[in-house]
C-alpha cells in the first residue's frame, strides 16, 4: 500500500440505491490502495444498494449519515454515478449543502458519469471545464460549466469523467487532486 494519501479521509457521498457499483468500488479500492480512508456518507443510516447498470448488485454499509457531518471531517469528495444515485442527492438539501461545503472550503472533489447532476444543483459548476456522461451536457452548459467529451477533465481541484471505461483515469487524477491538498481556485465565485 502506497502512502500517498496518508490518513487522509475522503467522504463517498450516495443515495440510498442507484448508485453505479464500480464507480463506487474501484475510485474506493484507489484510494484505500494510496493510504487514504474512505467512509461511506449517505443521506439514511443502514445500507445502500448499488447496481450494475440496471440490475441490483452488492449493498454496502453506510458510515456516516450526511447530517453528521461535516466537511471539515474529511479532506475530499468523491460523487459515485448512476442515474437514481445523483438525481436522489440533488433534491436532498443536505447533502447539496454538504458537497457545496467542500468547493468553499477548497477541497478536492471528484465526480464520475451521472454525479454532476448534484453538483449544478451546488452551483459550483458556473466557469468550470468539466465532463460527464453525455446526456448530462445541456443540463452542465445551462448552469454556466464549459462541457467537454474528455476522458477525465481536472479544473482546480474538481476531477470529473465520463462513465466506467474512463475509471482509470478518472482514479489517478482522484488520488492525484487529493494528495495535492486544497486549490484556492476550488472555492472562486459561481
Amino acid at each position: 500500500m502506497s502512502d500517498t494519501l496518508a490518513g487522509r479521509r475522503v467522504a463517498f457521498v450516495v443515495a440510498p440505491e442507484g448508485i453505479e457499483q464500480v464507480e463506487l468500488t474501484e475510485p474506493w479500492k484507489a484510494v484505500e490502495k494510496a493510504g487514504g480512508i474512505p467512509e461511506l456518507v449517505s443521506s439514511d443510516s443502514g445500507t445502500v444498494q448499488a447496481f450494475n447498470h440496471l440490475d441490483k448488485a452488492d449493498t454496502f454499509p453506510v458510515d456516516k449519515v450526511v447530517t453528521d457531518v461535516s466537511p471539515d471531517d474529511y479532506d475530499a469528495l468523491v460523487l459515485p454515478g448512476g442515474v437514481a444515485n445523483p438525481d436522489f442527492l440533488r433534491t436532498n438539501k443536505d447533502a447539496v449543502k454538504f458537497i457545496g461545503g467542500f468547493f468553499a472550503q477548497q477541497k478536492p472533489v471528484a465526480a464520475i458519469c451521472h454525479a454532476p447532476w448534484t453538483l449544478i444543483e451546488a452551483d459550483v459548476v458556473r466557469g468550470r471545464r468539466l465532463t460527464s456522461w453525455p446526456s448530462l451536457q445541456t443540463d452542465l452548459r445551462n448552469a454556466g460549466a464549459e462541457w467537454v467529451d474528455e476522458e477525465v477533465v481536472v479544473d482546480a481541484g474538481l476531477v470529473t469523467s465520463r462513465n466506467p471505461d474512463d475509471l482509470p483515469a478518472f482514479c489517478a487524477k482522484l488520488v492525484e487532486e487529493i494528495a495535492e491538498g486544497k486549490h484556492r481556485a476550488q472555492s472562486r465565485s459561481t
